[in-house]
């Protein structure tokens, strides 16, 4: 069943669980009920610290993400349903909090083609309204902030060299390394404009007005809990299709290639810079999987035949706006100032997203068995 077919009228959640007001220091996750919230989340309660969601539920599978953890979490986990464009409701969100984790955004090119205007809602006003409510504090918590690649455009510049199913840099040495952050700034499409007009925001109220904020300009996150689209999620969602036995559409020639980061890495990542506040406040740090974990689309193809049995069938499309044939992350500042290093390979983490794709849809033989097949 894809998670498309699973999406219909949502529950009235509100009831399960509103946010306490109470002494007890809490940690508060926009877009919460999403993949990397989930994550997150999970990680920040099993440590035995509250956790407060704000998330409208307008996402697919986010309504299943939220059942699994209010019945893991029950006594630490509280939900605002609102949208970040309601700066009301951002401000009752935020009060009383230690640290925000604001991830609730548009996250699609193509959505940001055909409406601009919402895309600049959610992902402009929508981090202004976090940032004020932050800067609105008596204390003001901790602000960690998740971009995008994007903001490097589509990077034509680079001279590329096919390799096998793949491209590379001509240049060894960034091949060996990875865009860093100083790579200029040149936002494509409204979504990259959007994003990195926020990721300017949140690094300019740590220069403004002195709050604690950082920011993660992201490859491509996956994992357990995402529900992949064609638009984003791509790894998630070649899996999905296999599974479905449904062909995958490759824009371009499918030799894209990124730096892939296990949504377990991302969340330490997150707490680490928390913990380290004091030195990556200020600061944009590219994050993924790095040189050590790239993949292109048709090496991705490949694996989940492997992974399946079948291999999946593949159509081909023109490309789109924005694409990078090649973007690796450079990690190194990140992992300077916190000593944080991935630690799940490529193959690991599709094979456990695979089996996780399939206990979740009650496949759970199946799953154990291809988690035999891949060891």
């Amino acid at each position: 069943m894809s998670a498309k077919k699973t999406m219909q009228k949502l529950p009235d959640l509100s009831a399960m669980g509103g946010a306490r007001r109470g002494a007890e220091k809490t940690v508060l996750i926009t877009g919460g009920s999403g993949f990397i919230g989930t994550n997150l989340a999970h990680a920040i309660a099993a440590a035995g610290r509250r956790v407060r969601l704000l998330d409208n539920l307008s996402r697919p599978g986010v309504e299943q993400n939220l059942r699994w953890l209010k019945k893991t979490y029950a006594d630490r986990l509280s939900i605002e349903v609102a949208d970040v464009r309601d700066p009301f409701a951002v401000r009752r969100a935020v009060a009383g909090v230690e640290a925000v984790f604001h991830f609730a955004a548009q996250v699609a090119v193509t959505t940001s083609l055909a409406d601009p205007v919402h895309d600049f809602e959610v992902n402009v006003r929508g981090t202004l309204n976090v940032l004020e409510a932050v800067r609105a504090q008596e204390q003001p918590p901790v602000l960690l902030f998740t971009s995008t690649n994007k903001v490097y455009g589509g990077m034509t510049d680079v001279p590329l060299k096919l390799r096998g199913l793949r491209y590379e840099p001509c240049d060894a040495a960034l091949s060996a390394r990875g865009f860093g952050e100083d790579r200029p700034l040149d936002f494509h499409s409204p979504y990259g404009c959007s994003k990195g007009a926020a990721d300017q925001y949140v690094l300019d109220y740590a220069r403004s007005y002195g709050l604690r904020t950082a920011v993660f300009r992201m490859s491509c996150i996956y994992g357990p809990h995402q529900f992949g689209t064609e638009d984003q999620g791509w790894v998630a969602h070649f899996l999905i299709r296999a599974l479905e036995d449904r062909p995958i559409t490759l824009y371009g020639d499918g030799m894209q290639v990124r730096d892939v980061l296990y949504v377990e890495d991302l969340a330490r990542a997150f707490l680490l810079a928390e913990r380290h506040i004091d030195t990556v406040a200020g600061q944009a740090f590219n994050m993924g999987g790095g040189p050590d974990n790239t993949i292109s689309l048709l090496e991705l193809v490949d694996l989940i035949a492997g992974l399946h049995g079948v291999p999946p069938r593949i159509f081909y499309e023109n490309w789109r706006t924005g694409d990078q044939r090649y973007y690796v992350s450079d990690t190194a500042r990140f992992a300077a100032a916190t000593g944080w290093r991935p630690r799940v390979n490529v193959r690991e983490g599709v094979s456990n997203l695979y089996n996780w794709l399939l206990e979740s849809r009650g496949l759970g033989e199946v799953a154990a068995t291809a988690g035999r097949q891949a060891s």
